[in-house]
């Protein structure tokens, strides 16, 4: 675990959030990415109609919600933290304006947006509050904020790598941050609800999405194998010997969950949470900047 103030754990633990995706963009959408897209149609679904809406979609990854938020008319703005993941997401979504940037420093002015979304984003930022106030601020009164969030514990499917991690003998690299439990909240349904309303949004709420993510045995090894993730992390950090024995633990423990074809059938769950932001009373600060780069004009080492 990092020692260090506050301060500290959390700039360490963004610092190694982006070093867990930077540069694996393929293969995140090779792994990972049909997971996460699955939450998509819900996702957008509590933005209420999107025509001719403009929605911001924060941590967009390769583009699933910008795509389909386009699909349905919206009016698209998109950004990620990794020079990749924004390239990946302007040539899947060229009709969106896609920049580099992170939370919780979004290049827009208040008040910009309908709707603001973020997909599997807030277990990703060491500071999920402060987070979500930037999500909050760049949205107009009576715009709609909806995000979606993994919860503790995690479903079966979800567990099953880590499982394998902790059966071949493997623990945490202690130089692996984590997240100050200070910034910490609980990954529940009740939990993200007193987020939202501390926040001091409307109309709160939070549900639970269940499904079985159908993938191959090849296919969700290939995440972590490629470093992707802060499980891909743990695995990419152990040697091969060490790599192989996670490897056949993963393929012992996925038994329960082979279909007769083969395929692995992985029970997962995430809280889908959504409100309504409330008139403005004081007024916020409104000296953020109001444009956005394209992806292609930032340089790949640009601060995010």
């Amino acid at each position: 675990m990092v020692e260090g103030t506050g301060a500290e754990r959390t700039a360490a633990f963004d610092a190694g959030e982006r070093a867990a995706w930077a540069g694996r963009s393929t293969a995140y959408a090779a792994s990972f990415g049909r997971l996460c897209a699955h939450t998509v149609p819900e996702l957008l679904a509590a933005c209420g109609p999107l025509a001719g809406r403009r929605l911001l979609d924060v941590g967009t990854g390769t583009g699933a919600v910008a795509a389909r938020a386009r699909e349905h008319g919206a009016q698209v703005s998109a950004v990620d933290a990794d020079p990749g993941m924004a390239r990946a997401a302007a040539r899947a979504v060229p009709e969106a304006r896609t920049a580099v940037a992170a939370l919780p420093r979004l290049p827009f002015a208040p008040d910009a947006f309908d709707a603001v979304v973020a997909n599997f984003v807030l277990n990703h930022v060491g500071r999920p509050r402060a987070a979500l106030a930037e999500l909050v601020r760049v949205a107009r009164p009576g715009g709609r904020i909806a995000f979606t969030l993994w919860p503790v514990p995690a479903a079966p499917g979800q567990a099953l790598l880590g499982r394998a991690v902790e059966a071949a003998g493997v623990r945490r690299p202690a130089d692996l941050p984590t997240l100050d439990p200070a910034e910490d909240f609980p990954r529940t349904e009740q939990g993200v609800r007193a987020l939202l309303t501390e926040a001091g949004l409307d109309a709160a709420q939070c549900r639970t999405l269940a499904w079985e993510h159908r993938t191959g045995p090849a296919e969700w090894w290939s995440g972590p194998a490629a470093g992707v993730a802060t499980i891909g992390r743990v695995v990419a950090s152990r040697p091969a010997a060490e790599q192989a024995e996670i490897h056949r633990h993963f393929l012992k423990l996925s038994d329960p969950f082979t279909a007769p074809d083969g395929a692995l059938l992985l029970p997962h769950t995430a809280l889908l949470a959504r409100a309504i932001v409330p008139p403005r009373s004081g007024g916020p600060d409104r000296t953020g900047p109001d444009a956005v780069r394209a992806a292609g004009q930032v340089p790949g080492g640009a601060s995010r």
